[in-house]
């Protein structure tokens, strides 16, 4: 073979290897921006919905494992430690991973990684002290899971800075990245279960009433096994010289981030643009102030109290569907089961063409053991919302298809 031809193979090996070389980092980019402005919505929402609603003593909202429990001082502080962490993670670890940042300013960047292992940690004992103390939605499965993310993450963090302290400066980004991804964990959660949701249109391997079965199992998993295993792809065909490799982790790269762009709309169209929306809603909450009522003079006078209030002082009060909602929810968390129901039936006299308040007071019929009255309900509901895909699923459980 002449020497010509050899350089013109040689040529064109280079073209392909540089076209390769192109396209992954394309493809990274690609995926950084999409979770760079997922990450800060998140973010957002968490900050602002937890945040203002907290200033405001409105905590109707707040589901996330059981929420706000009054005098429950310890519960409550893992919960706060626990969105306060979230909020800090989103921002410092879209910073920490910003080149510019990095090499402009080196200084910042140690400190902010500082902080972000310090933040992680918290986050991980936090959600650990939920899990297995406070108690929490999904069965055992699941909170083996969380435990593993947490282990993941104690075992990154500190590998992380292992090789940050002894300068190898790539090894330490490695570990860093894979860091970032395991801490992202119920980030990615969110995308993979509410783009299921928007693919089926049916809460498919899932009783919602126990948030059991073998969706939330399985994604208890995958919501850091996922990310693991297409970063040390990413690594490999960093390392390898093949560019059809590289070339064909830069496709897959791109169509996952396509893919985790969708579930990002879904989580934000169904989570937190309404979080966002109820954040800035200063009027009162009609939920606590009932709460507040149920406590101290029982159901009956809170039910009196909300008719006088919705007369006298309607734009005063936050009347919206989702008050009564949440507040019927708060107290079937707490086995209260009567006055719950009550609620749920106030909420329906109030909205009657709302397929979802009709499915709220069926579950309270359930959670209660009245099945007979839960079947009803759950018939109204679909009745009133044909595509509600949890009533369908509750009436098949109850034995009415």
């Amino acid at each position: 073979m002449s020497t010509a031809v050899l350089a013109k193979i040689e040529a064109g090996r280079w073209e392909l290897g540089s076209v390769a070389d192109t396209a992954l980092k394309a493809s990274a980019r690609f995926w950084f921006g999409v979770t760079l402005i997922g990450q800060l919505a998140f973010g957002f929402a968490v900050t602002s919905f937890y945040g203002l609603t907290a200033l405001r003593g409105d905590y109707h909202g707040w589901t996330l494992t059981h929420g706000y429990v009054p005098g429950v001082t310890k519960g409550n502080f893992a919960v706060a430690a626990h969105l306060i962490s979230a909020a800090v993670i989103m921002l410092a670890g879209a910073i920490q991973l910003v080149p510019q940042v990095r090499n402009r300013f080196p200084h910042w960047h140690r400190w902010n990684g500082r902080l972000y292992l310090l933040t992680a940690g918290t986050l991980s004992l936090a959600g650990l002290y939920m899990h297995w103390i406070r108690g929490s939605v999904g069965d055992l499965p699941q909170h083996i899971g969380g435990t593993v993310n947490a282990g993941l993450i104690w075992i990154c963090g500190g590998m992380a800075l292992r090789y940050a302290l002894a300068r190898d400066f790539k090894t330490h980004r490695r570990w860093a990245l894979r860091l970032f991804l395991v801490v992202s964990a119920s980030w990615f959660i969110r995308i993979m279960m509410f783009l299921w949701f928007m693919i089926f249109r049916a809460p498919v391997g899932l009783d919602p009433t126990t948030f059991t079965g073998p969706l939330p199992t399985t994604l208890s998993y995958a919501q850091y096994l996922i990310p693991l295993a297409v970063l040390e792809i990413y690594f490999r065909a960093q390392d390898r010289p093949g560019a059809l490799g590289r070339m064909a982790t830069a496709g897959m790269l791109f169509l996952l981030t396509l893919v985790m762009a969708a579930g990002l709309f879904a989580v934000a169209m169904a989570m937190w643009v309404p979080q966002v929306k109820a954040a800035f809603d200063f009027r009162k909450s009609i939920a606590e102030t009932l709460s507040a009522t149920i406590n101290s003079s029982g159901i009956d006078h809170a039910v009196a109290q909300y008719r006088d209030l919705k007369a006298s002082k309607e734009t005063t009060y936050n009347f919206d569907e989702e008050q009564l909602n949440g507040l019927g929810y708060r107290l079937l968390s707490a086995q209260k089961f009567s006055e719950a129901i009550q609620i749920f039936q106030l909420n329906a006299e109030v909205y009657p063409q709302s397929g979802n308040v009709y499915d709220s007071l069926a579950e309270g019929y359930m959670r209660a053991g009245d099945k007979s009255q839960a079947i009803v309900n759950y018939q109204k509901s679909l009745e009133l919302k044909p595509n509600n895909p949890n009533a369908k699923v509750m009436l098949a459980k109850l034995g009415r298809p």
